[in-house]
């Protein structure tokens, strides 16, 4: 899946982080806090920067640079509950579906980059705006995005002199009829298709986009300390589990179970 944009992938940095940062989460001197919070330290900053390190470490598995160079986005649009205010609702037209749109930009292997939540009646190259500013904010090693054609216009030029990113438009031809796997642009449908396998994301809930955005960008699942430790290459198991409870005290981290750690759920 490596194209011409993930080759020669590098950086010593982390996703979403500073190389200052990412000096000091390595050095010896640095505390298991440290490690995970880093100097912001927020409720939504640890699952956030425990998800940059899950990312880089499953790059690198896969054989690519730790920092993605190429990407793709895409949407999906999502019913929302009685509990979304209807200011942010919108209707799609094409889908037939009242609700609210995600857009999600995705490496080349289907890893969540960035997520931002609008009105269903919100167009793909309109919310394209944000989603990509976020992108170029958060990872500047990026230097290739592949769309679909609801992307083609102005939102090529304009992320090209302003964001100096390169979008590749791939489009349908003619001859195909039905489902047909498309270059590049599968990988961010897969990555809708595993967002809709999960009960909690097939209907929107949070009264605000900001909330769903957390709750959908989230590593949500349960985690052990011991694989927390292995992730954030803490050697002392026993002493960062100290550290996790105080966390969860703190409200940090969410205790789940015995030895079972997740994020702080977002509120609606």
């Amino acid at each position: 899946m490596g194209g011409a944009g993930e080759r020669g992938a590098g950086g010593d940095g982390r996703a979403g982080q500073s190389d200052g940062q990412a000096d000091g989460a390595r050095s010896a001197g640095g505390t298991g806090r440290d490690r995970l919070c880093g100097p912001v330290r927020s409720r939504r900053g640890v699952p956030e920067r425990l998800a940059g390190r899950l990312r880089g470490r499953l790059r690198v598995m896969a054989r690519r640079g730790e920092l993605p160079t190429a990407g793709c986005i895409d949407s999906q649009t999502v019913k929302a509950a009685d509990t979304v205010g209807a200011a942010a609702c919108g209707y799609d037209a094409g889908k037939k579906i009242k609700g609210q749109k995600r857009h999600i930009a995705v490496d080349t292997l289907g890893l969540l980059l960035c997520l931002i939540v609008t009105a269903a009646s919100v167009q793909d190259r309109d919310g394209a705006h944000p989603l990509l500013a976020l992108l170029r904010e958060k990872y500047s090693t990026i230097n290739l995005v592949w769309a679909d054609g609801g992307y083609a216009g102005r939102l090529v030029t304009w992320a090209r002199y302003v964001l100096r990113l390169a979008i590749t438009i791939v489009k349908r031809t003619d001859d195909m009829s039905g489902f047909v796997v498309l270059p590049r642009r599968w990988v961010a449908e897969r990555t809708l298709a595993w967002l809709a396998r999960y009960r909690r994301l097939v209907r929107i809930y949070e009264r605000k986009p900001e909330h769903h955005e957390a709750m959908a960008s989230q590593p949500w699942r349960a985690w052990k300390g011991t694989e927390l430790a292995a992730i954030l290459e803490i050697e002392n198991i026993n002493s960062f589990r100290v550290q996790l409870s105080q966390w969860s005290h703190q409200g940090y981290i969410n205790k789940i179970g015995p030895a079972l750690y997740g994020p702080i759920p977002a509120s609606t």
